[in-house]
């Protein structure tokens, strides 16, 4: 029995990739291949990245003056209520150094309690001073331009 086989597409119908399917459509480009749209001209390219540049600036600096108001209004209800509590510690310290000393008052006399509780004061004003200054420390290399450490500012 002979063989059968397909004649090949005439030269005409050929596509210019050369396969049998370039014609037929998959949903992708129901009209052929796409054409190259023609190239954007080199000003237009950096006019669109110079907007985008000073778009990016301009919520940049939006950004910073929104973050500065915010960290303003916490600055002023903090430092509001540490005064609030501060003073607070203070009349707390001032009762519990009245009643120290009424207290020693009844057993050493009461310029000798006065002071003790004085002196027991000093120390921790002194103590507390100490761990300030080492805290003060930290804060200054902080903002210290050269980090090598043995170079003073």
């Amino acid at each position: 029995m002979p063989s059968v086989q397909p004649e090949p597409p005439a030269p005409a119908d050929a596509s210019p990739l050369g396969g049998p399917l370039d014609r037929v459509s998959h949903g992708y480009a129901p009209d052929g291949r796409p054409v190259t749209p023609p190239p954007v001209p080199l000003e237009k390219i950096v006019g669109d990245v110079v907007d985008n540049l000073q778009a990016t600036a301009e919520a940049e600096i939006a950004l910073l003056k929104a973050r500065g108001a915010l960290a303003y209004h916490g600055v002023g209800w903090t430092s509001a209520w540490g005064f609030v509590a501060g003073s607070a510690l203070v009349v707390a310290m001032l009762a519990l150094a009245i009643g120290a000393i009424l207290v020693l008052a009844q057993y050493v006399g009461p310029l000798l309690g006065t002071l003790i509780v004085v002196g027991v004061l000093l120390l921790v004003a002194a103590f507390a001073g100490w761990r300030a200054q080492l805290h003060y420390a930290d804060v200054k290399a902080a903002f210290r331009d050269n980090f090598l450490p043995g170079e003073d500012d």
